[in-house]
Protein backbone atom coordinates (compact mmCIF):
# COMPACT_ATOMS: atom_id res chain seq x y z
CA UNK A 1 0.00 0.00 0.00
CA UNK A 2 1.33 3.45 -0.94
CA UNK A 3 0.66 6.86 0.61
CA UNK A 4 1.30 10.31 -0.84
CA UNK A 5 3.40 12.83 1.09
CA UNK A 6 1.56 16.12 0.60
CA UNK A 7 2.65 19.74 1.12
CA UNK A 8 0.54 20.82 4.13
CA UNK A 9 -1.45 24.03 4.41
CA UNK A 10 1.02 26.62 5.72
CA UNK A 11 -1.20 29.66 6.07
CA UNK A 12 -4.00 31.53 4.38
CA UNK A 13 -1.77 33.70 2.18
CA UNK A 14 0.79 31.03 1.22
CA UNK A 15 0.23 29.23 -2.08
CA UNK A 16 3.60 27.56 -2.68
CA UNK A 17 6.77 26.39 -0.96
CA UNK A 18 10.30 25.35 -1.92
CA UNK A 19 11.85 21.97 -1.11
CA UNK A 20 15.03 22.98 0.70
CA UNK A 21 16.32 19.63 1.97
CA UNK A 22 15.32 15.97 1.93
CA UNK A 23 15.95 14.40 5.35
CA UNK A 24 15.36 10.85 4.09
CA UNK A 25 16.50 9.16 0.89
CA UNK A 26 14.62 6.80 -1.41
CA UNK A 27 14.46 3.35 0.16
CA UNK A 28 15.25 4.69 3.66
CA UNK A 29 12.82 3.56 6.37
CA UNK A 30 11.21 5.76 9.02
CA UNK A 31 8.54 5.82 11.72
CA UNK A 32 5.27 7.76 11.79
CA UNK A 33 5.67 11.52 12.47
CA UNK A 34 9.41 11.35 11.71
CA UNK A 35 10.44 14.43 9.62
CA UNK A 36 11.05 13.50 5.99
CA UNK A 37 11.65 16.78 4.17
CA UNK A 38 12.33 20.42 4.97
CA UNK A 39 10.36 23.00 2.99
CA UNK A 40 10.47 26.78 3.18
CA UNK A 41 8.04 29.54 2.36
CA UNK A 42 8.60 33.26 2.12
CA UNK A 43 8.28 33.45 5.91
CA UNK A 44 9.17 30.16 7.61
CA UNK A 45 10.95 26.84 7.23
CA UNK A 46 9.03 23.74 8.32
CA UNK A 47 9.62 20.00 8.44
CA UNK A 48 6.98 17.74 6.90
CA UNK A 49 6.44 14.63 9.06
CA UNK A 50 5.69 11.12 7.84
CA UNK A 51 1.93 10.39 7.80
CA UNK A 52 2.73 6.72 8.40
CA UNK A 53 5.68 4.41 8.94
CA UNK A 54 7.37 3.02 5.85
CA UNK A 55 9.95 3.95 3.23
CA UNK A 56 10.18 6.58 0.51
CA UNK A 57 9.43 4.71 -2.70
CA UNK A 58 9.86 7.75 -4.94
CA UNK A 59 10.83 11.38 -4.43
CA UNK A 60 8.68 13.51 -6.71
CA UNK A 61 10.21 16.95 -6.11
CA UNK A 62 13.95 17.63 -6.06
CA UNK A 63 15.68 20.01 -3.65
CA UNK A 64 15.46 23.66 -4.72
CA UNK A 65 12.19 23.11 -6.61
CA UNK A 66 8.99 25.08 -5.97
CA UNK A 67 5.74 23.20 -5.35
CA UNK A 68 2.18 24.34 -4.75
CA UNK A 69 0.38 23.77 -1.46
CA UNK A 70 -1.27 20.34 -1.64
CA UNK A 71 1.27 19.06 -4.17
CA UNK A 72 2.79 15.57 -3.93
CA UNK A 73 6.31 15.57 -2.49
CA UNK A 74 6.92 11.82 -2.50
CA UNK A 75 5.36 8.38 -2.55
CA UNK A 76 5.57 6.38 0.68
CA UNK A 77 5.52 2.58 0.56
CA UNK A 78 5.47 -0.18 3.15
CA UNK A 79 8.72 -1.53 4.55
CA UNK A 80 7.96 -4.86 2.80
CA UNK A 81 7.97 -3.03 -0.54
CA UNK A 82 11.45 -1.79 0.24
CA UNK A 83 12.66 -5.31 0.94
CA UNK A 84 11.23 -6.50 -2.37
CA UNK A 85 12.88 -3.61 -4.20
CA UNK A 86 16.20 -4.49 -2.54
CA UNK A 87 15.84 -8.11 -3.60
CA UNK A 88 15.10 -7.06 -7.16
CA UNK A 89 18.15 -4.79 -7.18
CA UNK A 90 20.33 -7.63 -5.80
CA UNK A 91 19.04 -9.94 -8.53
CA UNK A 92 19.82 -7.28 -11.14
CA UNK A 93 23.36 -6.97 -9.79
CA UNK A 94 23.83 -10.75 -9.85
CA UNK A 95 22.55 -10.99 -13.42
CA UNK A 96 24.79 -8.10 -14.42
CA UNK A 97 27.84 -9.86 -12.98
CA UNK A 98 26.95 -13.10 -14.81
CA UNK A 99 26.63 -11.20 -18.09
CA UNK A 100 30.01 -9.60 -17.53
CA UNK A 101 31.62 -12.98 -17.02
CA UNK A 102 30.03 -14.28 -20.20
CA UNK A 103 31.22 -11.24 -22.12
CA UNK A 104 34.74 -11.67 -20.80
CA UNK A 105 34.82 -15.24 -22.06
CA UNK A 106 33.95 -14.09 -25.57
CA UNK A 107 36.66 -11.43 -25.89
CA UNK A 108 38.64 -11.76 -29.09
CA UNK A 109 42.41 -12.51 -29.21
CA UNK A 110 43.04 -8.92 -30.38
CA UNK A 111 41.25 -7.55 -27.33
CA UNK A 112 43.26 -9.88 -25.11
CA UNK A 113 46.44 -8.51 -26.61
CA UNK A 114 45.32 -4.93 -25.96
CA UNK A 115 44.36 -5.83 -22.40
CA UNK A 116 47.75 -7.40 -21.77
CA UNK A 117 49.45 -4.27 -23.09
CA UNK A 118 47.29 -2.14 -20.78
CA UNK A 119 48.10 -4.39 -17.82
CA UNK A 120 51.79 -4.07 -18.64
CA UNK A 121 51.57 -0.26 -18.55
CA UNK A 122 49.68 -0.38 -15.27
CA UNK A 123 52.30 -2.75 -13.90
CA UNK A 124 55.02 -0.33 -14.94
CA UNK A 125 53.18 2.55 -13.26
CA UNK A 126 52.97 0.62 -10.03
CA UNK A 127 56.74 0.25 -9.97
CA UNK A 128 57.40 3.64 -8.46
CA UNK A 129 60.64 4.93 -7.04
CA UNK A 130 60.75 5.47 -3.25
CA UNK A 131 60.69 9.27 -3.61
CA UNK A 132 57.67 9.18 -5.93
CA UNK A 133 55.84 6.72 -3.64
CA UNK A 134 56.47 8.94 -0.63
CA UNK A 135 55.25 12.02 -2.47
CA UNK A 136 52.03 10.29 -3.52
CA UNK A 137 51.33 8.78 -0.10
CA UNK A 138 52.01 11.99 1.84
CA UNK A 139 49.64 13.99 -0.39
CA UNK A 140 47.03 11.23 -0.72
CA UNK A 141 47.08 11.34 -4.53
CA UNK A 142 45.28 9.10 -7.00
CA UNK A 143 47.97 7.44 -9.13
CA UNK A 144 45.57 6.81 -12.02
CA UNK A 145 44.90 10.56 -12.32
CA UNK A 146 48.56 11.45 -12.90
CA UNK A 147 49.86 11.44 -16.47
CA UNK A 148 53.34 10.16 -17.25
CA UNK A 149 55.60 11.71 -19.91
CA UNK A 150 57.56 8.50 -20.36
CA UNK A 151 56.76 6.02 -23.13
CA UNK A 152 56.62 3.11 -20.71
CA UNK A 153 54.04 4.89 -18.53
CA UNK A 154 56.24 5.01 -15.43
CA UNK A 155 55.72 8.04 -13.19
CA UNK A 156 58.55 10.36 -12.29
CA UNK A 157 58.83 12.88 -9.48
CA UNK A 158 58.47 15.64 -12.07
CA UNK A 159 55.11 14.19 -13.20
CA UNK A 160 53.78 14.14 -9.63
CA UNK A 161 54.98 17.66 -8.83
CA UNK A 162 53.42 19.03 -12.02
CA UNK A 163 50.13 17.29 -11.18
CA UNK A 164 50.15 18.79 -7.68
CA UNK A 165 50.91 22.25 -9.06
CA UNK A 166 48.00 22.10 -11.52
CA UNK A 167 45.66 20.79 -8.83
CA UNK A 168 46.62 23.60 -6.45
CA UNK A 169 46.18 26.19 -9.20
CA UNK A 170 42.73 24.90 -10.12
CA UNK A 171 41.65 24.86 -6.46
CA UNK A 172 42.89 28.41 -5.93
CA UNK A 173 41.15 29.64 -9.06
CA UNK A 174 37.83 28.08 -8.05
CA UNK A 175 38.03 29.75 -4.64
CA UNK A 176 38.80 33.16 -6.09
CA UNK A 177 36.09 33.04 -8.74
CA UNK A 178 32.32 33.32 -8.38
CA UNK A 179 30.20 30.80 -6.53
CA UNK A 180 26.57 30.65 -7.61
CA UNK A 181 24.04 29.66 -4.93
CA UNK A 182 20.30 29.74 -5.49
CA UNK A 183 18.57 32.29 -3.26
CA UNK A 184 16.26 30.76 -0.69
CA UNK A 185 12.59 31.71 -0.79
CA UNK A 186 13.00 33.57 2.51
CA UNK A 187 15.96 35.57 1.15
CA UNK A 188 14.09 36.37 -2.09
CA UNK A 189 11.09 37.58 -0.11
CA UNK A 190 13.25 39.73 2.16
CA UNK A 191 14.88 41.34 -0.89
CA UNK A 192 11.56 41.95 -2.64
CA UNK A 193 9.81 43.40 0.40
CA UNK A 194 12.64 45.70 1.38
CA UNK A 195 12.82 47.03 -2.16
CA UNK A 196 9.04 47.33 -2.29
CA UNK A 197 9.11 49.33 0.96
CA UNK A 198 11.65 51.74 -0.50
CA UNK A 199 9.72 52.08 -3.75
CA UNK A 200 6.32 52.56 -2.07
CA UNK A 201 6.80 54.42 1.21
CA UNK A 202 8.36 57.84 1.67
CA UNK A 203 10.92 56.62 4.20
CA UNK A 204 12.65 59.15 6.42
CA UNK A 205 14.81 58.54 9.50
CA UNK A 206 15.17 60.68 12.60
CA UNK A 207 17.79 60.13 15.31
CA UNK A 208 18.26 60.69 19.02
CA UNK A 209 20.27 59.18 21.86
CA UNK A 210 19.42 57.81 25.28
CA UNK A 211 21.39 57.61 28.52
CA UNK A 212 21.05 53.97 29.62
CA UNK A 213 22.43 54.52 33.13
CA UNK A 214 19.17 54.09 35.04
CA UNK A 215 18.08 51.02 33.13
CA UNK A 216 21.46 49.41 33.74
CA UNK A 217 21.18 50.17 37.48
CA UNK A 218 17.69 48.61 37.62
CA UNK A 219 18.85 45.51 35.75
CA UNK A 220 21.76 45.09 38.15
CA UNK A 221 19.67 45.54 41.30
CA UNK A 222 16.71 43.42 40.13
CA UNK A 223 18.48 40.68 38.14
CA UNK A 224 18.51 37.94 40.81
CA UNK A 225 14.93 38.52 41.97
CA UNK A 226 13.68 38.82 38.37
CA UNK A 227 15.42 35.59 37.32
CA UNK A 228 14.04 33.76 40.35
CA UNK A 229 10.46 34.92 39.70
CA UNK A 230 10.37 34.62 35.91
CA UNK A 231 13.01 32.05 34.97
CA UNK A 232 14.63 34.44 32.47
CA UNK A 233 17.05 37.36 32.71
CA UNK A 234 15.86 40.96 32.69
CA UNK A 235 17.10 42.30 29.36
CA UNK A 236 17.00 45.65 27.61
CA UNK A 237 14.30 44.64 25.14
CA UNK A 238 11.45 44.59 27.66
CA UNK A 239 12.17 48.24 28.52
CA UNK A 240 12.10 49.15 24.83
CA UNK A 241 8.86 47.27 24.20
CA UNK A 242 7.21 49.03 27.13
CA UNK A 243 8.54 52.42 26.00
CA UNK A 244 7.36 51.83 22.42
CA UNK A 245 3.86 50.77 23.47
CA UNK A 246 3.48 53.80 25.76
CA UNK A 247 4.71 56.14 23.00
CA UNK A 248 2.47 54.55 20.35
CA UNK A 249 -0.53 55.27 22.53
CA UNK A 250 0.51 58.93 22.58
CA UNK A 251 1.29 59.05 18.83
CA UNK A 252 -1.29 56.75 17.13
CA UNK A 253 -0.19 57.61 13.58
CA UNK A 254 3.05 55.69 14.14
CA UNK A 255 0.94 52.59 14.87
CA UNK A 256 -1.24 53.08 11.79
CA UNK A 257 -0.96 51.98 8.16
CA UNK A 258 -2.09 53.16 4.75
CA UNK A 259 -4.51 50.80 3.01
CA UNK A 260 -5.60 51.97 -0.43
CA UNK A 261 -6.84 55.54 0.14
CA UNK A 262 -7.52 55.01 3.84
CA UNK A 263 -5.50 55.34 7.04
CA UNK A 264 -6.07 52.45 9.43
CA UNK A 265 -5.53 53.45 13.06
CA UNK A 266 -4.95 50.38 15.22
CA UNK A 267 -6.01 50.09 18.83
CA UNK A 268 -3.93 46.96 19.40
CA UNK A 269 -0.19 46.90 19.91
CA UNK A 270 1.53 43.91 18.30
CA UNK A 271 5.27 44.55 18.37
CA UNK A 272 7.54 42.75 15.92
CA UNK A 273 11.03 41.85 17.13
CA UNK A 274 13.54 41.46 14.28
CA UNK A 275 15.65 38.31 14.74
CA UNK A 276 18.63 37.39 12.56
CA UNK A 277 18.96 33.72 11.59
CA UNK A 278 21.25 31.76 9.27
CA UNK A 279 18.60 31.92 6.55
CA UNK A 280 17.78 35.59 6.93
CA UNK A 281 15.83 38.07 8.99
CA UNK A 282 12.48 37.06 10.51
CA UNK A 283 10.14 39.20 12.61
CA UNK A 284 8.14 37.23 15.18
CA UNK A 285 5.43 39.26 16.88
CA UNK A 286 4.57 39.97 20.52
CA UNK A 287 0.76 39.95 20.38
CA UNK A 288 -1.00 42.47 22.63
CA UNK A 289 2.29 43.68 24.06
CA UNK A 290 0.47 46.40 26.00
CA UNK A 291 -1.01 43.68 28.22
CA UNK A 292 2.32 41.98 28.92
CA UNK A 293 4.44 42.31 32.05
CA UNK A 294 8.22 42.65 31.91
CA UNK A 295 8.53 38.94 32.73
CA UNK A 296 6.07 37.89 30.03
CA UNK A 297 7.84 40.02 27.44
CA UNK A 298 11.27 38.57 28.25
CA UNK A 299 10.00 34.96 28.29
CA UNK A 300 8.11 35.38 25.02
CA UNK A 301 11.13 36.96 23.32
CA UNK A 302 13.34 34.05 24.43
CA UNK A 303 10.78 31.52 23.14
CA UNK A 304 10.37 33.25 19.79
CA UNK A 305 14.12 33.77 19.31
CA UNK A 306 14.78 30.10 20.04
CA UNK A 307 12.09 29.02 17.59
CA UNK A 308 13.49 31.41 14.97
CA UNK A 309 17.00 29.96 15.24
CA UNK A 310 15.62 26.40 15.17
CA UNK A 311 13.43 27.21 12.17
CA UNK A 312 10.25 26.19 14.02
CA UNK A 313 8.30 29.47 13.94
CA UNK A 314 4.65 29.08 13.02
CA UNK A 315 2.63 31.37 10.78
CA UNK A 316 0.82 32.67 13.86
CA UNK A 317 4.19 33.68 15.38
CA UNK A 318 4.91 35.85 12.33
CA UNK A 319 1.48 37.19 11.47
CA UNK A 320 0.29 40.70 12.26
CA UNK A 321 2.59 43.30 13.72
CA UNK A 322 1.85 47.01 13.99
CA UNK A 323 5.38 48.28 14.74
CA UNK A 324 8.85 46.71 14.68
CA UNK A 325 11.97 46.96 16.85
CA UNK A 326 15.35 46.03 15.35
CA UNK A 327 18.44 45.63 17.55
CA UNK A 328 21.55 46.08 15.45
CA UNK A 329 23.49 46.73 18.63
CA UNK A 330 23.87 43.01 19.28
CA UNK A 331 26.14 42.94 16.21
CA UNK A 332 28.05 46.06 17.24
CA UNK A 333 26.18 48.60 15.09
CA UNK A 334 26.59 52.20 16.25
CA UNK A 335 24.07 53.82 13.91
CA UNK A 336 21.79 52.71 11.09
CA UNK A 337 18.71 53.68 9.09
CA UNK A 338 16.38 50.65 9.33
CA UNK A 339 13.84 49.99 6.57
CA UNK A 340 10.20 49.80 7.64
CA UNK A 341 8.44 46.44 7.59
CA UNK A 342 5.46 46.99 5.29
CA UNK A 343 2.57 47.59 5.71
CA UNK A 344 3.74 49.09 9.00
CA UNK A 345 4.64 52.76 9.12
CA UNK A 346 7.53 52.79 11.59
CA UNK A 347 10.52 50.85 12.89
CA UNK A 348 12.81 51.61 15.82
CA UNK A 349 16.52 50.85 15.54
CA UNK A 350 18.45 50.06 18.73
CA UNK A 351 22.25 50.28 18.66
CA UNK A 352 25.35 49.43 20.64
CA UNK A 353 25.76 50.97 24.10
CA UNK A 354 28.99 52.93 24.32
CA UNK A 355 30.43 55.00 27.14
CA UNK A 356 30.75 58.60 25.92
CA UNK A 357 31.47 61.98 27.40
CA UNK A 358 28.23 63.94 27.72
CA UNK A 359 27.20 67.16 29.45
CA UNK A 360 24.88 66.74 32.47
CA UNK A 361 24.02 69.78 34.60
CA UNK A 362 26.83 71.74 32.93
CA UNK A 363 29.37 69.06 33.82
CA UNK A 364 31.16 66.63 31.51
CA UNK A 365 30.49 63.08 32.66
CA UNK A 366 30.90 59.59 31.20
CA UNK A 367 27.63 57.79 30.55
CA UNK A 368 26.55 54.61 28.71
CA UNK A 369 24.82 56.05 25.64
CA UNK A 370 22.78 54.45 22.87
CA UNK A 371 21.88 56.02 19.54
CA UNK A 372 18.22 55.54 18.56
CA UNK A 373 16.86 55.65 15.01
CA UNK A 374 13.24 55.86 13.93
CA UNK A 375 12.50 55.21 10.26
CA UNK A 376 8.95 56.15 9.32
CA UNK A 377 6.61 56.58 6.37
CA UNK A 378 6.40 60.33 5.82
CA UNK A 379 3.13 59.89 3.88
CA UNK A 380 1.29 59.22 7.13
CA UNK A 381 3.65 60.47 9.88
CA UNK A 382 4.68 64.10 10.00
CA UNK A 383 8.07 65.25 11.21
CA UNK A 384 6.62 66.67 14.43
CA UNK A 385 5.01 63.31 15.29
CA UNK A 386 8.11 61.28 14.46
CA UNK A 387 10.42 63.47 16.52
CA UNK A 388 7.93 63.59 19.40
CA UNK A 389 7.56 59.82 19.34
CA UNK A 390 11.32 59.26 19.52
CA UNK A 391 11.77 61.88 22.26
CA UNK A 392 9.04 60.12 24.23
CA UNK A 393 10.95 56.84 23.98
CA UNK A 394 14.18 58.57 25.00
CA UNK A 395 12.54 60.11 28.10
CA UNK A 396 10.98 56.81 29.16
CA UNK A 397 14.30 54.96 28.81
CA UNK A 398 16.16 57.59 30.80
CA UNK A 399 13.47 57.59 33.53
CA UNK A 400 12.26 53.96 33.54
CA UNK A 401 10.35 54.45 36.79
CA UNK A 402 7.45 55.56 34.59
CA UNK A 403 7.53 52.19 32.86
CA UNK A 404 7.78 50.26 36.12
CA UNK A 405 4.85 52.10 37.66
CA UNK A 406 6.54 53.85 40.57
Amino acid sequence: MTVQLIVPNLGESITEATVSKWLKKEGESFEIDEPLVEIETDKITVEVPAPSAGVISEIKVAEGTDINIGGVLAIIGDSDDSVKQSQIKEEDVTNHKENLIKNENTISHNSESEEKAEIKIKTDISKLSPSVKKLIEENNLDVSSINSKRNDGRLTKEDVLEFMSNKSSNHKTSKEREEIIRMSKIRRTIANRLKEAQNTAAILTTFNEADMSNIMKIRESKKEDFLKRNGVKLGFMSFFVKAVVTSLQEYPAVNAEIRDDNIIYKNHFDIGIAVGTEKGLVVPVLKNANEMTFGTIEKTIVELSTKAKEGSLSMDDLSGGTFTISNGGVYGSMLSTPIINRPQSGILGMHNIQKRAVVVNDEIVVRPMMYLALSYDHRIIDGKESVGFLVSIKNLLEDPSKLLGF
